[in-house]
């Protein structure tokens, strides 16, 4: 391997004398330079070198040759102030090109070739290799293409890349084509080679009629017209103030015929750009008939592009996507969306676009009614509302937002969401009463287990009271105590923590809270990862009554089927939090905690750490070692213990 390395820096020698010799880099900096070039090939030559390994190389390498450009213009730049002339001309330096100007970047490209050899399979260091060999320009491009395209002839994006590059930067339609047309055979399920196929065709088309034109043979391209109105028909009414060039005149019907011929040139470009988008379309959808997005684009470049019965084209598009989409919600918002911009809009027909909006969405509701469509409608009413003014042409969407809820309620559509959406809506437009109402019919309906609306409802309730009476607690609590016996623990936390917050400073509701979730703890047991409602009411109690009530409390949980991990780890931490109060003397309830632990979840190895670090640092090293011992014969060595 020393031998490989020191053949390698050997071969520099001749770039390392250049570089010394232009005065671009001193010896001390070029000695540097080879001892850093020497730690990266040496990384390079283990058995096993990494991928950083070969971008640190890289990068060292760029910010090395970007020096030396900087030190390199400098040096032109001190050279031609002293070449100026009295007269105040400069006669502009020049170098002479030599070794030292092209190795830095050969010797990037090459690590970039080993680097790309050991890491095939990754698409992102091919990309940054791509990248560097266009940006610099130095010819490598298409051996790397090819390289890549071997590589990975499934993924679309090389493909697309490749093609981008001959079309745009080589100027060669040709292979840009036979590239795609090679993507689309390897990659016929892809939305985005077709949707840039059809994009370079046309652009092709469209590069052809503007080189026509710029020879004075055509008068258009297919890019839609931006001149408005009012300037063609200002140009039509003043022909005579348009002369010809050579300021002769000529006969109106030499005009007429130019003129047809003109269009007839026009229309030639236009129908072929609708030929080749049909014939696009055609393939594209054989290829992916359920793809969705990918006909949303192709109408976008269709009305992007000027093209002979465009609407026609654009009408058959938008049947196929009714036929095949007619059944999923995505179709509808995507359609009631477009008809709010006025994109799907004729010339001839100048409607109110969200008048046509709202009416796709209620011809979708009788087609698709369901939660989601409700959900949808609802947002872009909403999105409407905050962006325009709540009354728009003869529709007041307040009022209809409040309808479609109701609609949603009667049509059995109604889901916790659009409750929790509706009962919201109703307190922001100041309708207490209603949202209450309303908040009562829904948890005493379908929605009786929804933890969210009954957490709204409760919060309403609790707001209307500013000082509670007896009365009002009792009707408080026993509005609570139902959600809670109803709903499972794990989705009742915010239920939980408002009721144990709102009765703290009552002892016979909190009291009667602390049996209720005795009951549902037996019934749905502790928590092993998240809320633990136990945790919680042991937690008020330290805080309110000390630490041995705390300490009867966790006993009486403890009790219970399957407390859970997180109930143990919080009760192991407030002993301990006591036990170092008391300087560290009282570890029996610590250690009582660690072992009733253990006896359910022997095999997770963060418990036995714990229980380990705890002993190291406050226990003794015999009882340390013992657990140590215990750990390792029942995880049988396979997880990795503090020492």
């Amino acid at each position: 391997m020393a031998d490989v390395v020191q053949y390698k820096l050997e071969r520099m020698v001749n770039e390392l004398d250049d570089l010394e010799r232009r005065g671009l880099f001193s010896r001390r900096e070029i000695a540097e330079i080879v001892k850093q070039r020497r730690k990266f090939e040496y990384r390079l030559k283990r058995p096993s070198p990494l991928k950083q390994d070969y971008l640190a190389y890289i990068d060292y390498e760029k910010s090395l040759e970007a020096l030396r450009l900087l030190r390199k213009k400098a040096m032109l730049r001190e050279l031609e102030k002293k070449s100026e002339d009295g007269e105040g001309f400069v006669k502009k330096p020049k170098m002479k090109q030599s070794v030292s100007d092209f190795s830095g970047i050969s010797r990037i490209v090459e690590i970039y070739r080993l680097a790309t050899n050991r890491f095939k399979g990754d698409i992102e260091l091919w990309f940054q290799y791509l990248e560097f060999c266009r940006q610099r320009r130095n010819g490598h491009m298409k051996k790397v293409l090819a390289q890549v395209i071997r590589f990975h002839p499934k993924v679309p994006g090389v493909w697309i890349y490749a093609a981008s590059w001959e079309f745009d930067h080589n100027l060669n339609a040709a292979a840009a084509r036979a590239l795609m047309q090679s993507g689309l055979r390897c990659c016929p399920t892809s939305e985005a080679l077709w949707v840039e196929y059809l994009r370079m065709e046309l652009t092709y088309l469209n590069k052809l009629s503007a080189r026509r034109s710029a020879l004075g043979e055509d008068v258009a391209t297919l890019v839609t017209d931006g001149h408005e109105p009012e300037d063609k028909q200002w140009r039509d009414e003043n022909k005579e103030l348009f002369m010809p060039i050579d300021g002769e005149t000529k006969d109106h019907k030499d005009l007429d015929v130019q003129n047809e011929e003109l269009k007839q040139k026009i229309n030639v470009f236009r129908e072929q750009g609708l030929n080749i988008l049909q014939t696009v379309y055609k393939c594209a959808v054989d290829a992916l008939p359920s793809s969705f997005t990918m006909r949303t684009q192709f109408l976008e470049i269709l009305e992007a592009t000027n093209l002979a019965n465009s609407e026609t084209m654009k009408k058959e598009i938008l049947s196929d996507m009714r036929n095949q989409f007619s059944k999923e919600t995505g179709y509808w918002d995507w359609l009631a969306k477009n008809e709010a911009a006025g994109h799907n809009s004729t010339q001839d027909v100048k409607k109110d676009h969200l008048h046509n909006a709202i009416q796709v969405y209620d011809e979708a509701l009788k087609i698709v009614p369901s939660s989601t469509m409700f959900d949808l409608y609802i947002k872009f009413l909403m999105d409407t509302i905050v962006h325009q003014s709540s009354r728009v042409s003869d529709i007041d969407l307040v009022s209809h937002v409040l309808k479609i809820y109701e609609k949603a309620q009667s049509t059995g559509c109604i889901t916790e969401d659009l409750a929790y959406q509706n009962v919201s809506f109703l307190l922001e437009l100041g309708r207490l009463d209603d949202a209450r109402n309303l908040a009562e019919k829904l948890c005493n309906g379908e929605l009786s287990k929804a933890a969210s609306l009954w957490d709204l409802r409760l919060s309403i309730e609790m707001k209307r009271i500013n000082t509670p009476t007896k009365d009002d607690l009792s009707s408080v609590f026993n509005l609570l105590q139902n959600p809670l016996r109803k709903i499972a623990v794990s989705q009742a936390e915010s239920l939980w923590l408002m009721g144990l917050k709102y009765f703290a400073n009552q002892k016979q509701y909190f009291d009667k809270l602390v049996d209720i979730s005795v009951s549902c703890l037996t019934r749905d047991g502790g928590s092993d990862d998240g809320f633990s409602l136990s945790s919680t009411i042991v937690n008020f109690i330290l805080q309110k009554n000390g630490i041995q009530s705390a300490r009867d409390m966790y006993k009486r949980f403890l009790a219970l089927p399957h407390p859970g991990l997180v109930f143990y780890k919080n009760c192991i931490e407030m002993e301990m939090n006591i036990a170092s109060a008391a300087s560290k003397a009282n570890l029996v309830e610590t250690r009582k905690l660690y072992e009733a632990a253990l006896s359910t979840y022997d095999q997770d190895a963060s418990l036995w750490q714990d229980y380990h670090s705890m002993e190291s640092k406050m226990g003794t090293s015999e009882s340390a070692a013992a657990v140590h011992w215990r750990a390792r014969r029942t995880l049988k060595g396979n997880a990795t213990l503090l020492s």
